[in-house]
Order: C-alpha cells, then structure tokens, then sequence
C-alpha cells in the first residue's frame, strides 16, 4: 500500500496542443452528427409537404417548407464551421511538425559547434597537409616501383641484383687444415669385467 501510494505520477507526455486538436475533432465530430441529423429530418418533412398538398392544406405545407428553408441555411453553416475546425486541425498539426522541425535543426547546430570547437580550423590545416604529404610519399613510391626509374637508379638496382647473385656480399668461414686429434679408446667396462668374477668363484667352490 505505501508503494502504491508513494508512487510518483510521471509527467503526462499530451501537450496543450494535443488537448485542443483533441477539443477541436470532438467538436467537428458532434457538428457532422448535428448535420446527419438535420438532413434526414429535411426529407421526412419534404414529404410530409407533398402529402400535406395532395390533401390539400397548401398552407401548412407551406409552413412547412419555409422551416425547411431555413434548416438548410442552418446546414450551409453547420458546413461552414465543420470545414473551418477541419482546417484548424490541420494547421496546428503542421505546426507541431514545424516544431520538431526546427527542434531537430536546433540539436544538429548545437552539434556542429561542439564539433568546431573540439577541431579548429588550424588543426583541420594540419591534417590536410599531412595528408597532402602522405598522398605524395606514397605517389612517387608507387611511380618507382612502377618502373619509373631513372638510368642511375637502373644501374644501381641491377649492380646489387649482380652482387648478391655473385655472393660478394656473403663471407663464409674458413675450412680448417690442421688433422683432427684422435679419440682414445673407451676403457673396459663394469658389466665386462662381471663374467669372469663369477667364474672365478664357481672354480674356487668346485676345489
């Protein structure tokens, strides 16, 4: 219950100007209901006047048709206004596009120049040259490794290419000329000497 109670009310999201378009397509809507109404009275009295002339009482049928007269006016009117709410509608609605129009550019603005002061046009400069340099570097790179050397260059690339090939550049070490020292011969070992200690034994048992 305190949850229920403590509860904060979010704010309502219906501005002013929904509420008023709201009250303006009621009230279009109940004039159009008043005019339905109006003009299916018109013609049950437009043919209560025909047979009020075929039993002969002009007079009341005339009565009748001057009221009708001026229900009609009064349906002009009705039409008048329906078409004027209609066309407030509209404009407040095209207002209210026009709002969020003008928000949306307010918010791009605000962007831009945060934009403009977080680069200045002297950084902006800067990183052009920088990339005017690089777009250089990297063109006449490409212009020479596209065959676009001079004589001299030629020259130079195919001396390494025949230097490489010939293996001046490569020094290798010297083969040795003096004999090897050689190797002693490995001593008797343990397991060797084991067979003849057992035979030993085995005679000195027999004896």
């Amino acid at each position: 219950m305190g949850n229920v109670f403590g509860r904060k009310s979010r704010p309502s999201r219906v501005t002013e100007q929904d509420r008023a378009i709201l009250q303006l397509k009621q009230q279009r809507d109940k004039l159009k209901h008043y005019q339905k109404r109006v003009t299916l009275q018109l013609e049950k009295e437009r043919s209560l006047a025909k047979q009020l002339l075929k039993d002969g009482k002009k007079e009341k049928a005339l009565v009748l048709l001057k009221k009708k007269r001026y229900q009609d006016q009064l349906l002009d009117k009705t039409e008048t206004q329906i078409s004027n709410l209609e066309r407030m509608v509209q404009d407040i609605e095209f207002v209210q596009i026009e709002m969020k129009v003008i928000e949306g550019l307010k918010v791009g603005n605000d962007c831009l120049k945060c934009m403009h002061e977080a680069m200045s046009l002297e950084d902006v400069e800067r990183i052009m040259d920088e990339t005017q340099d690089a777009i250089e570097y990297q063109r006449q790179i490409d212009e020479m490794l596209s065959g676009s050397l001079t004589q001299e260059d030629e020259d130079a690339v195919l001396s390494e290419l025949e230097a490489i090939t010939q293996g001046e550049d490569v020094e290798l070490p010297e083969v040795p000329t003096e004999p090897l020292p050689e190797v002693p011969e490995p001593a008797e070992t343990e397991p060797e000497r084991r067979p003849a200690r057992n035979k030993e034994n085995r005679e000195m048992l027999a004896a």
